[in-house]
């Protein structure tokens, strides 16, 4: 039912990021953004976004689930959009935003 609509105005980092809102971690019930794995945000002038981003395990089997869960995100967006997995620095807690804490929290763990 999606149309592939090219856009001509490359997307903004912040709309990006907004629409990344609704990825969620599977394990953890809590979205990307707010767990910090999002490291890095990149816009050609195509309209293609690179997201450099991590797991919070190297050995996580849910990269596809993610990526594919991104890429509905993002649709209508970007003209596409790719991940590059990155593993340094590695994720810590550290990197989760106080919202993501909160989150946690309300699921019962002890951030």
């Amino acid at each position: 039912m999606s149309e592939n609509v090219t856009t001509t105005t490359p997307a903004s980092e912040e709309e990006i990021r907004e629409a990344l809102y609704d990825v969620v971690d599977p394990e953890l019930g809590i979205d990307v953004v707010n767990l910090g794995l999002i490291y890095g945000i990149h816009v050609d002038d195509s309209n293609i976004a690179t997201l450099d981003m991590t797991l919070t395990s190297a050995a996580c089997p849910l990269t596809d689930v993610i990526e594919d869960q991104a890429k509905s995100a993002t649709e209508g967006i970007v003209n596409d959009l790719k991940i590059n997995w990155v593993w340094m620095p590695p994720w810590g807690p550290d990197k989760i935003t106080d919202e993501g804490r909160e989150q946690l929290r309300a699921l019962g763990f002890n951030v």
